[in-house]
């Protein structure tokens, strides 16, 4: 099978709107978490959210371009950038090679309410501008960013709730390891605006720590109460080994192994098993074994329920060998579409520059969590391999393994 490696990766994220702004705040375990007073006056729960500035793409694209990109499609579009750049990889070469993109997304909430708004409010379908069609759709980041960048290979989007970005780079990776692509931009989006998260607010889904803010999110913690939403953009070129020499490409890291599962029971509510067997499935695919992590980034979001089974589920695998963990949503919070990819590319600086960042908030381990090796502080640590989890509403789990590149 051909070997997959990573040759790019861009970040648009709350803690930081490229690799070395992220990279300093984990380090440094900055929050990006705030209070945004209009979802209180709108009538949220809890009006706490992760927030990034829009882009300002206006001179940078033109407006045909533009018009029909929804906000998560800006975010992706400055995150590619970035990525497309670190890889080397210029028009010209997009132009002459068959470039793919897999990108993970499962929402776009604002062009539907505001195209529904206009329709009620004039009665009349001409009415709504031509955009907003490419705005609404899942796949309005990979339409946009296949248009943008010319692209000539593989074109869709992976819609899997809040494993999405993860699956996106898993799909990414078995592709180009079966030979069907030679590049691929993978990467997850998150719509950042209160249209896109009432619902979850409305299942009481989000913490109420709204006194502080910075404090609210703490996977893992005896006393979390919920999760806090959050987003941006994040792009991995995940390159064939054979190309990326070819190219004389910088490899930042090697794609082990892909796990997948399916809960099969509730809705909303995780299970153990699931969990466990996609990272027993990953640890396979990578013919590695669970000694062989140091570090999990894991999915914890800072629910009751999610944090406890995945701890139940990480100490089943690992727990002879308790690897460093962490949740790196304690500073970024849930980035729900985007998570799964974006911690990919945390952990892969973690692994470059020689740390593991810390679980921030996590004060008092339960006593679940606490049979795990949770990083409480920065901790200086070399990384030679991880293990990234990612798992979503309707029991969808994916689990992906990363190495050091060697030869």
């Amino acid at each position: 099978m051909t070997r997959v490696v990573i040759t790019g990766m861009g970040i648009y994220s709350v803690i930081g709107k490229n690799l070395d702004e992220v990279k300093d705040s984990l380090y440094q375990g900055k929050s990006g978490i705030i209070l945004d007073p209009v979802r209180k006056e709108m009538g949220f729960r809890s009006a706490l959210t992760g927030m990034v500035e829009r882009p300002q793409l206006k001179g940078i694209l033109d407006r045909r371009m533009r018009i029909g990109m929804a906000v998560q499609g800006e975010y992706a579009y400055m995150a590619t950038l970035e990525a497309l750049k670190g890889a080397g990889i210029e028009q010209d070469f997009l132009d002459q090679h068959e470039v793919g993109i897999l990108y993970g997304n499962d929402s776009s909430a604002v062009p539907v309410v505001e195209s529904v708004d206009i329709l009620r409010e004039k009665k009349d379908t001409m009415m709504i501008g031509s955009g907003y069609i490419f705005q609404s759709m899942n796949s309005t980041v990979s339409m946009n960013l296949s248009v943008i960048f010319r692209l000539r290979g593989i074109n869709f989007t992976i819609a899997g709730a809040c494993a999405s970005g993860s699956h996106a780079i898993g799909m990414g990776y078995l592709m180009i390891r079966q030979g069907l692509q030679d590049i691929i931009i993978c990467g997850g989006a998150q719509e950042i605006n209160p249209e896109s998260t009432a619902s979850f607010d409305a299942l009481n889904a989000f913490s109420i720590r709204e006194s502080e803010p910075t404090k609210a999110s703490r996977p893992f913690d005896r006393d979390r109460d919920g999760l806090v939403p959050s987003g941006g953009a994040a792009t991995v070129i995940l390159e064939s080994y054979d190309s990326a020499v070819k190219r004389g490409a910088t490899i930042l890291g090697e794609v082990m192994g892909y796990g997948f599962s399916s809960n099969g029971e509730h809705i909303s509510l995780p299970n153990v098993e699931g969990p466990r067997r996609a990272m027993q499935m990953a640890l396979k695919d990578s013919d590695m074994d669970a000694g062989e992590m140091d570090y999990i980034n894991a999915h914890a979001t800072s629910t009751l329920a999610g944090d406890s089974t995945e701890a139940q589920a990480i100490d089943d695998v690992f727990g002879k060998t308790k690897p460093l963990v962490s949740s790196t949503k304690s500073m970024t919070g849930h980035e729900m579409w985007m998570g799964g990819a974006s911690e990919v590319i945390y952990s892969t600086l973690m692994m470059q520059n020689s740390f593991v960042a810390a679980n921030i908030n996590f004060d008092n381990p339960d006593e679940v969590t606490g049979r795990l090796n949770i990083a409480r502080t920065t901790i200086h640590a070399e990384i030679n391999a991880f293990l990234s989890n990612s798992f979503g509403f309707g029991g969808t789990n994916s689990a992906l393994v990363f190495r050091k590149f060697s030869r």
